[in-house]
Parts: C-alpha cells; sequence; structure tokens
C-alpha cells in the first residue's frame, strides 16, 4: 500500500514554478526520494506533463557518479533540454555534487526549468542557500511518518498502532517489515551504518565513542531539561571521560545538522523572552532512539511526549518549553516564587496553544498537577492537555480542553476541536 504523503505534495505543488529552488530536506530514509520520484512525478504525469520533460539524476547512485561533476551535469541537462517547454529537474542527494551551489544558481538562470533537490544535511543546505541562493531557496523539509501516515499502511487496529509506532517509530521500511527482529536489527544497523558513518565523515571526528556515549546519553534524557556543562557532568561522573565543553557542543550541532535531534529551547510566557539553557533535545524518529537503548527504556510517557513535539512540528509549528511563574505562600507565610513548566508552547503565525502532555490522570490530584501551569498563563490562546488514556474531548470551567493522543494525532483539526 502506498503512503501518499499528502502534506509534503501539497507543499511541493504550492512552490511549482515560483522561481526558486525547492529543496527537501530530512533524515536518511525518511522518504524524500520516494516523495519528489515517486509521488511528485506522478502527480506531475497525471497533469499531462511530457515524460521527457521530467528529468531525474539520483546522485547517491553508484552509475550517476559522473553527473557529481558539475560541468559533467550542466553538459548533460543541456543535451535533455531541446525546446522551450517547461522541464523539471528532479536531483537526489545534491551535497554529492561538486560545486552545487553554482550548478543551481545556473539553472535559476534557465527559465523554462523548475527544479527540486533532496538532501540530508541541515547547515551543509541551508547556509549555502542563504548565502549562494540569496533568498531564492525554498525549504521543505519531510519528516519520518506522522502516526496517521503510519496507520495508512498498519495492519492492525489503532491501540496495536501506537504500540507499534512508539517502539519502532515511522520509518517508511519498517513499517513493511513482518517480524520484530527485522524491525530492530534495520533500525540498529541503520544508526551505526548510515547516520554515525555520515556524521563522522562529514565532520571527520576522531572520538567516535564519545559521539556514541553522547547519543546515549541524549536517547536516556529524552524530554528532560539539560545542556551542554550537565552533559559534560555526565561524562565525567558516568564514563570517567576528560571531553571538552567545546567537543560536546560540535557534537550536538552535528547531530542537529543531521537531523537526528532537535531543540526546544525554555521560553518565559509572561516575560515573553527566551531563557537559553537548559532546553530539551527530542529525537526526530522515536525508533532510532529506541534503537540507541537497545530497546531497554521504551517508557511511554517520554516518548509520548516526544511523538508530540514531533506532530507539531510536521504541522509547521515552532514548539518551545513554556515557562510561568507563580507566587504563593508557604506554611511560615512566606512569599515563594515557584517556576512551573508548559510542555509545548506552539507557534505558527497568529495561532499559538500551549500544551501538556499527560500519559495518565488518575485522580483529582494529577490533574491539577497538569493543569497547574495552564492556569497561571493570563492570555487567551487556547490550552490543551492531550492523555495516553481514550477519552472524549472535554473542556473545564478555565477552558482548558483535555482529548486523548489517538485524536490529536489521527484528527487534522485536533487543535480547534
Amino acid at each position: 500500500m502506498e503512503i501518499k504523503r499528502e502534506r509534503y505534495l501539497k507543499a511541493l505543488v504550492e512552490r511549482m514554478h515560483n522561481g526558486m529552488i525547492k529543496v527537501v530536506t530530512g533524515i536518511r530514509r525518511c522518504g524524500k526520494s520516494y516523495l519528489i520520484f515517486k509521488i511528485f512525478r506522478d502527480y506531475l504525469l497525471a497533469q499531462g506533463i511530457d515524460e521527457k520533460h521530467i528529468i531525474t539524476i539520483e546522485l547517491d547512485q553508484r552509475k550517476n557518479k559522473i553527473y557529481r561533476d558539475p560541468d559533467a551535469i550542466l553538459d548533460y541537462l543541456d543535451t535533455l533540454l531541446t525546446d522551450k517547454e517547461q522541464y523539471y529537474i528532479l536531483l537526489d542527494e545534491v551535497q554529492m555534487l561538486e560545486d552545487f551551489e553554482e550548478v543551481l544558481n545556473s539553472l535559476l538562470h534557465i527559465q523554462n526549468v523548475d527544479v527540486y533537490v533532496t538532501g540530508s544535511n541541515s547547515k551543509f543546505l541551508s547556509k549555502d542557500i542563504i548565502t549562494e541562493f540569496r533568498g531564492r531557496g525554498d525549504e521543505v523539509h519531510v519528516y519520518p511518518l506522522c502516526f496517521k501516515e503510519f496507520m495508512e499502511a498498519y495492519e492492525g487496529d489503532v491501540y496495536q498502532g501506537w504500540a507499534e509506532y512508539v517502539t519502532y517509530g515511522g520509518l517508511p521500511l519498517t513499517v513493511t517489515m513482518k517480524t520484530e527482529e527485522q524491525k530492530i536489527n534495520y533500525l540498529s544497523r541503520l544508526f551505526e551504518e548510515t547516520y554515525i558513518k555520515d556524521i563522522v565523515e562529514r565532520n571527520r571526528i576522531e572520538k567516535i565513542q564519545e559521539l556514541n556515549d553522547l547519543i546515549n546519553i541524549l536517547a536516556s534524557a529524552t524530554g528532560s531539561l539539560t545542556n551542554p556543562s550537565k552533559i559534560e557532568a555526565t561524562f565525567k561522573s558516568v564514563i570517567q571521560s576528560d571531553i571538552s565543553l567545546n567537543t560536546i557542543r560540535q557534537y550536538l550541532e552535528y547531530l542537529k545538522d543531521a537531523f537526528i535531534v532537535d531543540e526546544a529551547n525554555r521560553y518565559d510566557v509572561k516575560g515573553r523572552k527566551y531563557i537559553g539553557t537548559p532546553l530539551k533535545y527530542y529525537f526526530e524518529d522515536v525508533g532510532l532512539r529506541n534503537a540507541r537503548l537497545g530497546f531497554r527504556q521504551v517508557e511511554e510517557t517520554h516518548l509520548m511526549e516526544n511523538i508530540i513535539y514531533n506532530e507539531l512540528r510536521m504541522r509547521g509549528f515552532q514548539v518551545d518549553v513554556g515557562v510561568v511563574h507563580k507566587r504563593s505562600r508557604n506554611e511560615e507565610g512566606v512569599q515563594e516564587k515557584k517556576q512551573l513548566e508548559i510542555d509545548f508552547v506552539a507557534n505558527l503565525g497568529s495561532r499559538r496553544y500551549y500544551i501538556q502532555s499527560a500519559f495518565s490522570i488518575p485522580d483529582k490530584e494529577k490533574e491539577e498537577q497538569e493543569k497547574a501551569s495552564l492556569l497561571n498563563v493570563n492570555d487567551s490562546f487556547k490550552k490543551i492537555v492531550i492523555v495516553k488514556d481514550v477519552v472524549k474531548v472535554k473542556h473545564d470551567e478555565n477552558g482548558i480542553t483535555t482529548m486523548s493522543i489517538y485524536d490529536f494525532l489521527l484528527l487534522e483539526n485536533s487543535l480547534e476541536l
């Protein structure tokens, strides 16, 4: 069964003929190539585009090695552009093309071509888009399958699907695998043989063990506040490593650039300013996170939070960790200032949502605890608590909405319920 990836096809269609290079980014094996070479190409053909006017080159294929040379690929493309009709050029893993910025700039000067490229490195592409394309690069970031997409291909009910998704994540190939052994081996090998290898080779890393240790530390602390200094302390106390603070910062950047992790900064809601460290790191795919820990720490509480974060990012939101301050008096009558955390402050244009991830709310005390931070926000933006329990969407007297993780993930308009 084909997973349609409608969100990303729509994003590409909306950008057609806009005079910019469409750059499709994302972690390796998330489905970028399938998106442009199958889904988008099929769309073009369905619109009546002549097959000869759709030019595809997969630069990571050995047979196309010759086209990694900038002059060779430009000469080749020149032989294919034989008339004045519209052409669509689709290039896969463009970072493997030498001087790719110059090649893409050259293509921008040809009036009857529309260019789409994929790449697996955030910093490499985004930095060069800004400096070389001068605002003429348009990025579409592709994530692993969201839960709704996952369920399009999963043969089972939504509850079995959740158990599978929270364990093995949403990389498209895992959905097609029939056994747990296949999935575990695939995810474990992919991390070691593809992601780690890419980062090491691209950044010429010598301390490979320290990089692996850092990934494991981040995986164990998913959804917890941390910073490079705390990580350094963990290295010294637990691993007995003398890795420097600067090296940790560098490695964190490498992991973000490869789309393995993303960071959520802390935002003072009332003060309307960013606080800085500590912050939180989330994995772009929870299956990869679990693979790093040998599937020994599959705690649904933290993984549900990670999945909510990824879903919000897929929907286009900028996502921060919210902080609010509450003043109260202790038993001695002394006034205290307490800091409360909102799991996510999600912003998109003029829209904002305050979201709390609460795996379970078994009693009134737990409910009050989960809602405390939301009650201390004094604006009119929507406040939502997402629970694992199957519950009907409800709104309390303070305007706080409670909904299940299933409604949140499966309904397109879930934030408006």
